[in-house]
């Protein structure tokens, strides 16, 4: 009489629809893995590191409170008369043009002002100077201990330059667009000399992941 159980030979096809769901699970993982970012001209560099500053409401922020997200970060001040509000807005439409392409990867990019002039950045002129140029700019600044410090750290050289009145005063400084990873590290930089808002958006397209 015939054996009404699988045979040896049938029990293996029992097994095949498991095992092919595994695999498609398996390559679906390694297709939606987004690549590795090619490393940028900063890997491996010792530049930023911890920081306490103010943000625009008057609230102390350090490092910490931008973990997980990309920062892009320029340095500069409000009362420069061309370059940093020219620099500011190649960082702005940098990231818009990236927004555009890519609003996912985008969303991710914290754009972020820091002033080398605390004595006249408070708060309140950050605030509106960054309104000005992109909704999620934010400035930052502090006391004068909080800003040299964190010059020192991100290797920015900033120098007063006296003018004609104790007010009326330049900063001379560093123009440097730097771009960080979510964990902090240094990737990328480029010069605000010579990079155009075309340069940005391609360095954020190049990295970002």
């Amino acid at each position: 009489m015939a054996s009404s159980s699988p045979s040896r030979w049938s029990r293996p096809l029992l097994w095949l629809p498991g095992l092919l769901l595994l695999a498609a699970a398996i390559a679906a993982s390694l297709y939606l893995r987004p690549e590795p970012a090619p490393p940028g001209n900063l890997e491996g560099a010792t530049v930023g590191g911890p920081f306490q500053l103010v943000d625009e409401t008057g609230r102390t922020v350090t490092e910490a409170d931008f973990a997980g997200r990309w920062r892009l970060i320029y340095f500069g001040f409000t009362h420069c008369p061309d370059i940093c509000p020219t620099d500011t807005a190649k960082l702005a439409q940098g990231l818009a043009t990236f927004e555009k392409t890519d609003p996912t990867r985008a969303a991710a990019v914290q754009p972020l002002f820091i002033t080398v002039d605390p004595a006249r950045d408070t708060p309140a002129v950050l605030a509106e100077f960054t309104a000005q140029f992109h909704p999620r700019l934010v400035g930052l600044t502090g006391s004068e201990g909080q800003v040299a410090d964190t010059l020192k750290a991100f290797r920015i050289y900033a120098r007063r330059v006296e003018g004609s009145t104790p007010d009326d005063y330049l900063v001379d400084h560093a123009a440097l667009f730097y771009l960080f990873d979510p964990q902090g590290r240094p990737i990328a930089f480029r010069s605000g000399f010579t990079a155009t808002a075309g340069d940005v958006a391609a360095m954020l397209e190049r990295h970002v992941r």
